[in-house]
Order: structure tokens, then C-alpha cells, then sequence
């Protein structure tokens, strides 16, 4: 509910400080005292945007505070999911800098319209001639029907089920156009991926093969030079192995003499063990230096298409060209299986469809169970209300698609009086007696919700006097259970209210202020003969407000 309104420079207020308690609250006014003005400040802390022309003093700020007690309205999971303190006193608080930017918190921490205006949509309900046109809009008689059928778990788990089959619907037809697509490179990504795995592509192998080929073209030179090698080493007169075996001879008569020439010994036979391995080599590389020119246009014909296949893809490295064949060979499987993965998503939208179906059924027949009762006490309440031949035509009809709240297709009509033709709500009732429906609308609902405070602005317009008595009874009977506010210009309504406010206007200063105050028991007898008979105030008039207030 809301318990505290602080208001400072917004429009004729400078300052107003005001708490409410729970129960019928009703403010009244003359027209123009700026029972407006407390409408569209109070609006701002549900997050209207701000009009910098509403500054009274535009060189300072504008600051407007509401206190809520939340406790009743399990709020807890929407602070969480906004990153907000939960507090159970909960203040709200706008701002308005004279740069014309705005400011919101909720308990202190910054917030934007969005949430803001989310949280005071949960918290105050301000009935206004515009919101009575939503009594025409489909998805507020879904509502109205959906709360008295308790369908609210139902259609979150059907909605949450819808999600599903909208992803996979969206999965399929992405699936559908890679078919489409795909088939079409299917064939070309099909023949390159063979012609790389023809290849048989390894790391290194460019390398290998290079090599190969520069040994294979240059045999006779590589013989060659062998030969030369192997000459050097094993000449039998100045071969080097030959100087090695004297020299070795020496160092073996030498190293008796001492450890310097043992080790000196050891080192020349080092290098004659070396120098024959190196002889050994050049005679092993000779015997398979054969030339073979089948293996080098082999070789030949690898590099090359290597080489070209480096050209067709763009790289030089081999690993590239290992990554392109495993992207492919990834494009070409899903291509190739495809079919299989959309008939699998395909069994999978049926089953998410047949379960859709029985859940929309389930809420579709809570929903016409609770359709004549709530025929029956619309027209009786809007019998009470003066509207006694005042007819609803509330009709159900399937539908294909899967909507977001259900299958079904809603006929709601309405005929105020025998003998006329059912029409649209909006297009068949009176300014009157639109509003007399909405109030009979949210009373049945205060019976089957835990309503946000209700705050009807002037719902008693264009109606007489009893039918207005009978109206307060219905909102202070909503009071019982919840928070209600009236701006009435009415009497019989504002005698009805268990606090009553009035908002005036003074001169001050050469300046015309608004202010709000509650009434005492005295002076509402005062205002309540005033509305019935002027300022001039008559013995009857007085008498009447206090029969009013008894």
C-alpha cells in the first residue's frame, strides 16, 4: 500500500508531505485545485517521463518520494532479478534536475523507466477514462477470465512450453535453409575435400618431399662426390684412414709414457673410429644413390599438387591445408546428414505440439467453466449499478495457432439494453457506464487477485447520486481487502471513505499554491455540504452531510 507522498517543486506544489493507511480513501476538490497535479506527480514515480515544464521553481530541483509497504505483493524475486535491495518499506524516489535530466531509485539505487515503471505497474493501479478503453482490448478480458479460472501456473507453464516450440520451430527452419543452401556447394565442397584427402596430407611432408626431390634430380653429382669422399678416407698411400692407423700407432707407443700421452692416444683413436664410420657412411649413401626416375616423377608429381593445392587455398603452410579438410569434411558430413537431423527436429516440434495442445485444452476448458459465472455477476452487479438490462455475449472459439496465453479466440460483446445488438464494448457503451463496468470488472477480480493499491480517478463521472451510493459501497467493500483510493466530486462517494483528503489552492506571496490535508470529522461535514450545496453554506446542506457521514 501506499503510506507517505512527498511532493517539492513539481507544478503549483512547493512542498507537500502526506501519509495514507490502508481502507477507502477519498479525495475531493473543486475543479482546478490540482487533484491533477497530484495524479501526475504520483505518476512519476511510476515512471512516466518527466516534463522539465512541470518545475515550479526551474532553478531548483524537483523531487518526488513515495513510501510502499510491499510485504503482501512477494516482490522478493523481482528486487533479485533487478539487483535491488528488497526492503519492506520501500521508497521510490524521482527527480527532475533543472537540466531536464531525470533520475530514479529504488531504496537509493539508480534505476531506469523500465524497471521503474514495471515495479509501480505491481504496486498502484490508477483507473483513468483511458485505461477504461482497455475493457475493448482482447488481452485484458484474457486476463480477467484467466484470474477467475486460476489459470495464472497453467499458462506459465504453457507459455514456458511455447518458448520451447518457438526455439525448435526456429531450429528446423534454420536447419531447412542450411539445406537449401548447402545443397547447392555440396558438390564443390565435396570435390575439394577429396582432392585434399587425395593429397594425404601430413606436417612436415612439403619438407620431406622437397628434399627427396633435390636428392633424386642431383644423383650423379651426389655419387660424385661419395666416391670422392670414400676416396679421401681409404686411398691406400695418402687415404686418411691409412695416416690415422700410423698415427694411431704412434699414440699406442706413447702412452706408456705417461697420462698425457694415454690420453692423447685415446683422442687419435677417437678420431679413427670416427673417420671409419664416416667411410662406412659414404660406402652405405652410394650403394642406394641409385637413380630411379619413376620415384622422381612420383616425387614430382606429390609437389606439385602440393604446390597447387597451397595456390587453390591461399597458404603455404600444410597445417592451413589440414584445418581447410576438416572444416570441409565437417560441411560435407552435415550436408550428407542433414535429412536426418531435420526429420529429428521434426519428431521433436509433433511432440512439443501435442503437448502444447493439451496444455492450451486444459486452460481453455478452466476458462469456459468460469465464463457463465461470470456473466452472471457482471449483470447482476451492473443491475445494482443502474444498468439492469445490461447483457454480456461472452463466446469461445478455437484457433490453430499457438498465441501466448492458450488456442482459444475470445468473443466478449455487450448490450445495454433490450432489444439492441451486442457490439463492442467501447463502440456500444456510454462513457458511464463504461466506467461502471470496469469498477464491477476489478471488483470480481479483488476477489480472485492480490490487487496493487486502487486509485479511481473520477469513476463516478456521469453518474446520479444513488447510482453513485451504490458504487462507493462496491469500492469500500474492495477496501476491505486492499488499498482503494477515489478522486470523486461526489458526495455520496466521499462520505463513504474511511479517510477523507482534500486538495485545495491558496495565494501566497502573489503566488497561487496546492495543497493537500486530511479532514477532520468536522471538516468533512463542511465539505461534503459544500459539494452538495455550494460554498454558501445551508442548514439543510449540513444536515444532509452529516446524514451522509452517519
Amino acid at each position: 500500500m501506499l503510506s507517505n507522498l512527498s511532493i517539492k517543486n513539481y507544478a503549483l506544489i512547493d512542498g507537500l508531505n502526506v501519509s495514507f493507511a490502508n481502507g477507502f480513501t477519498c479525495i475531493t476538490g473543486e475543479t482546478g485545485a490540482g487533484k491533477s497535479i497530484l495524479l501526475g506527480g504520483l505518476s512519476l514515480v511510476l515512471g512516466k517521463r518527466a516534463d522539465l515544464s512541470t518545475l515550479r521553481d526551474k532553478n531548483e530541483k524537483c523531487i518526488i518520494e513515495s513510501e510502499f509497504e510491499i510485504e503482501q505483493y512477494n516482490l522478493e524475486s523481482f528486487f533479485k532479478n533487478n539487483d535491488l535491495d528488497y526492503e519492506k518499506t520501500t521508497i521510490i524516489r524521482r527527480e527532475i534536475l533543472p537540466s531536464g535530466k531525470s533520475r530514479a531509485f529504488i531504496n537509493d539505487t539508480p534505476v531506469n523507466l523500465d524497471v521503474l515503471s514495471k515495479l509501480g505497474a505491481r504496486l498502484i493501479d490508477v483507473h483513468s477514462q483511458h485505461q477504461t478503453l482497455r475493457l475493448a482490448e482482447n488481452e485484458f478480458q484474457f486476463k480477467v477470465i484467466d484470474s477467475l479460472a486460476n489459470n495464472g501456473e497453467a499458462l506459465k507453464d504453457y507459455q514456458g512450453h511455447l518458448r520451447t516450440y518457438q526455439s525448435i520451430v526456429k531450429e528446423l527452419d534454420r536447419l531447412m535453409d542450411f539445406q537449401s543452401n548447402a545443397i547447392k556447394e555440396h558438390e564443390y565442397n565435396s570435390f575439394l575435400l577429396n582432392e585434399l584427402e587425395g593429397a594425404k596430407l601430413e606436417d612436415g611432408m612439403l619438407e620431406q618431399l622437397e628434399e627427396q626431390y633435390q636428392q633424386l634430380s642431383n644423383v650423379e653429382t651426389i655419387v660424385e662426390q661419395l666416391s670422392k669422399g670414400h676416396n679421401v678416407l681409404n686411398d691406400d698411400q695418402v687415404g686418411i684412414l691409412n695416416l690415422l692407423t700410423e698415427l694411431k700407432q704412434v699414440s699406442t707407443r706413447l702412452s706408456g709414457y705417461g697420462t698425457a700421452y694415454e690420453a692423447l692416444s685415446e683422442r687419435i683413436q677417437s678420431v679413427f673410429i670416427e673417420a671409419d664410420d664416416i667411410s662406412s657412411e659414404f660406402q652405405e649413401l652410394m650403394e642406394h644413390a641409385d637413380m630411379n626416375p619413376g620415384l622422381l616423377d612420383e616425387v614430382n608429381t606429390k609437389l606439385q599438387l602440393l604446390y597447387n593445392l597451397q595456390k587453390k587455398h591461399g597458404t603455404q603452410e600444410i597445417s592451413v591445408l589440414l584445418q581447410i579438410k576438416e572444416e570441409l569434411a565437417v560441411k560435407v558430413d552435415a550436408t550428407e546428414n542433414i535429412e536426418s537431423a531435420i526429420d529429428a527436429k521434426r519428431d521433436e516440434l509433433v511432440k512439443q505440439k501435442s503437448l502444447l495442445n493439451k496444455l492450451a485444452a486444459l486452460i481453455s476448458k478452466e476458462r469456459q467453466k468460469v465464463t457463465p459465472e461470470l456473466k452472471k455477476q457482471l449483470e447482476e452487479q451492473l443491475s445494482l449499478l443502474g444498468m439492469p438490462s445490461a447483457q454480456f455475449k461472452i463466446e469461445w472459439s478455437p484457433s490453430e495457432d499457438f498465441k501466448k496465453n492458450g488456442q482459444d479466440e475470445l468473443s466478449f460483446l455487450f448490450s445495454a439494453n433490450k432489444g439492441t445488438d451486442f457490439g463492442d464494448i467501447k463502440k456500444v457503451a456510454s462513457g458511464g457506464e463504461l466506467s461502471r463496468i470496469m469498477l464491477t470488472i476489478k471488483s470480481i477480480l479483488a476477489k480472485y487477485e492480490n490487487l496493487p493499491t486502487m486509485m479511481f480517478d473520477e469513476i463516478d463521472t456521469g453518474v446520479s447520486g444513488e447510482i453513485s451510493n451504490r458504487m462507493a459501497d462496491i469500492m469500500l467493500e474492495m477496501s476491505k481487502t486492499m488499498q482503494v483510493f477515489s478522486i470523486t466530486h461526489l458526495p455520496q462517494v466521499a462520505s463513504k471513505g474511511n479517510h477523507h483528503f482534500k486538495v485545495y489552492k491558496e495565494d501566497r506571496d502573489q503566488l497561487t499554491h496546492t495543497n493537500m490535508k486530511e479532514l477532520s470529522q468536522d471538516e468533512r461535514v463542511v465539505e461534503l455540504a459544500e459539494m452538495l450545496g455550494g460554498k454558501d453554506l445551508s442548514d439543510s446542506a449540513l444536515a444532509h452531510a452529516k446524514e451522509l457521514l452517519n
